[in-house]
């Protein structure tokens, strides 16, 4: 496994950089003034996202595009350094059309939409002209069993007739979320308990469709949001069922593997900036005679935080590659495996460079406030960090139940220091 960056990798990853700092990053201030005036999304997105789209930087994130579909076809681990990049303004992925939900919703819509589902719903998000959300948790069950979901889908002659409630919906707020994809039950409740659930592809517009809040994170309201949403006798056409009838929980899978090594890209970005703002601030925070740089405890915070990002960074390249590979069954572990590591990365770095900033480091002057809360908020959403953690645990000892009596040469036993050894 080589995970030296190729040199078309490299390019890309500095047009990019060249292209957030020239562009992008002059317009963060007023990113954030406009959408604390309530506007959203900020009248200038629409001209970065024309210009980004003109210099080759548009869906950089769907490796199986056919050659009338507009994007770069790269990798998942050619991505994935790009996604770091993307992360440290996180705004700056809608730029690119890189944004979640909408990746995971057009990965699954590559995967499995009609051609009419394609036209009417793959191709404008293809084009940045809509946006996209997807329903799946809930308040009334443990939504990290997605098993006991209860938002249900039935028949109605040609219709598919939706009720139920979901919350913590990304997207759902933002004014071009057109589509919803909704995990919903479906099936007879003597079916496999994996079987008994499907995606419906519900407009936004559709009557029955309520958006009751914007849930805050953390004290913190994202304009795009994250809303519970009440379906009431929602219908719409059969031909809006995505994929098979009660096919959900596979179909599910397809879309979860890429779109957390984008997550836990784009945290290791955050982490690297958070690194980057503590180490300046140590050089220039005097304190008790000294530089907090001179400070033994501050440069073990430094030296802890280089060790943890580039730890995490290279297992979530593993997963990436792995995922290339087709290596699917490692690839799930090691995908599990990095969306804990990428959570607690973020909490740890990003604390330790709010205790160097002190007062400010609480504040929205700068951005770790913001990327701390969402660090927690990542070990429960996307299945909490206990989920992730017994699926590594579960990996680890079907290996150790396949070679169990492996390890029995290494202990020494009373009865082994008579005997005789014996080579094989």
């Amino acid at each position: 496994m080589d995970f030296e960056y190729s040199p078309q990798v490299l390019a890309r990853r500095g047009r990019l950089e060249d292209f957030i700092e020239r562009y992008v990053l002059p317009y963060n201030g007023a990113w954030h003034r406009s959408v604390a005036q309530g506007v959203f999304p900020p009248p200038f997105m629409d001209d970065l996202k024309a210009l980004a789209k003109a210099e080759g930087l548009w869906n950089l994130f769907l490796p199986g595009l056919q050659d009338d579909e507009p994007g770069e076809r790269l990798s998942n681990l050619e991505y994935a350094p790009l996604a770091e990049v993307m992360g440290r303004l996180p705004w700056a992925s809608e730029v690119f059309n890189c944004s979640a939900p909408d990746t995971g919703n057009m990965e699954l819509l590559h995967l499995f939409a009609t051609p009419e589902q394609n036209r009417q719903w793959l191709r404008p998000l293809l084009e940045g002209e809509i946006r996209s959300a997807f329903a799946m948790s809930e308040p009334d069950v443990a939504s990290s069993d997605p098993t006991t979901l209860q938002t249900r889908m039935r028949h109605e002659g040609n219709q598919l007739v939706l009720n139920g409630r979901k919350w913590f919906i990304t997207g759902a707020l933002h004014p071009n979320c057109k589509l919803l994809i909704v995990m919903c039950r479906s099936g007879a409740d003597d079916a496999a308990k994996h079987a008994q659930h499907s995606m419906l592809l519900v407009p936004m517009d559709t009557p029955g469709v309520s958006i009751e809040r914007n849930i805050a994170i953390m004290q913190h309201h994202t304009p795009e949001g994250h809303c519970e949403i009440i379906f009431r006798d929602v219908r719409v056409p059969a031909t809006n069922l995505l994929g098979q009838e009660g096919a959900g929980f596979a179909m599910a899978q397809a879309r979860l593997g890429p779109g957390r090594i984008h997550h836990c890209m784009r945290t290791v970005g955050q982490c690297e900036l958070a690194l980057a703002m503590m180490c300046e601030r140590t050089l220039e925070r005097h304190a008790f005679g000294k530089y907090l740089a001179d400070f033994a405890n501050v440069q073990e915070w430094i030296a802890e935080s280089r060790l943890e990002i580039d730890q995490a960074r290279l297992l979530v390249l593993r997963a990436a590659w792995r995922l290339d590979q087709g290596q699917l069954e490692q690839a799930r572990t090691d995908v599990a495996a990095i969306k804990v590591v990428a959570a607690r990365l973020q909490t740890r770095v990003v604390n330790r460079a709010m205790q160097v900033f002190g007062a400010m480091g609480l504040s929205p002057d700068t951005p770790l406030a913001y990327f701390w809360t969402w660090g927690r908020a990542l070990q429960l959403l996307d299945g909490p960090d206990e989920v992730h953690l017994r699926s590594v645990a579960r990996h680890e000892l079907a290996q150790a139940r396949d070679k169990r009596g492996a390890t029995a040469a290494y202990f020494t036993l009373p009865e082994q220091l008579l005997a005789e050894p014996r080579i094989r």
